[in-house]
């Protein structure tokens, strides 16, 4: 199917509002062994979380974070290791497992603001789009759609392009674009919003703010 793709700004963030929860805060809170989080004024509980995690070293700090939120994923051992890596490098951009890349993110900047810049400060992309097909009705697309969609408006030097040419440019399964891709939201089907990481979408990498591209059904792989 054709559709006509139109990006109407990136916006560049360095937190994406919304992610942690008022219960987020609370669990945190007492993991930082503040136990009265339940009862605090909702408001006041991201100042609080600042101040709690403040009072711990940078390197413990990320580890109690970090087991809070991948530990179904990562084993003790690498939450170690990324603890101390996290103040050292922007591991968020980094780390080979795609999918964690966005949570991974979301712990830096929670720890960066704490903090006051002890840790390197990592940015998101808030990219803000339309994609009208030429005929028929819009139908909701998926995070594979899109990327493919946006391929033709990407400079050549665009990171996605240069890992994934073949899988954002051909007619064959792009699991990785699940992990790429942190958010996505249309209340129309037509109107999008995608979060992502600087490093995968910025500013410079489009070429194209207005053009036409064709979603190709996915052939099964034999």
């Amino acid at each position: 199917m054709n559709y006509q793709v139109v990006i109407k700004n990136i916006d560049t963030v360095n937190e994406v509002e919304g992610y942690w929860s008022y219960e987020d805060f609370i669990q945190l809170l007492g993991k930082f062994n503040y136990p009265d989080g339940a009862t605090a004024e909702k408001s006041s509980l991201p100042e609080l979380l600042e101040m709690a995690i403040s009072d711990y070293e940078p390197n413990e700090a990320a580890q109690i974070v970090l087991e809070y939120k991948l530990r179904d994923h990562l084993s003790d051992g690498q939450i170690g290791q990324i603890s101390n890596d996290m103040l050292i490098d922007k591991v968020c951009e980094e780390y080979p497992e795609i999918h964690l890349q966005g949570t991974l993110f979301h712990v830096n900047q929670l720890l960066f603001k704490a903090y006051n810049g002890k840790f390197p400060n990592a940015k998101a992309s808030i990219v803000h789009f339309s994609l009208q097909p030429t005929e028929g009705e819009a139908q909701k697309l998926t995070a594979e759609n899109v990327l493919k969609l946006l391929n033709n408006g990407l400079s050549d030097r665009n990171l996605i392009k240069r890992l994934f040419e073949n899988q954002i440019s051909q007619n064959i399964p792009f699991p990785e674009a699940e992990g790429i891709v942190w958010e996505l939201t249309t209340e129309d089907n037509v109107n999008y919003n995608l979060v992502t990481s600087e490093n995968w979408i910025n500013k410079e990498d489009i070429t194209e703010s207005e053009f036409e591209s064709v979603l190709e059904e996915i052939e099964d792989e034999v």
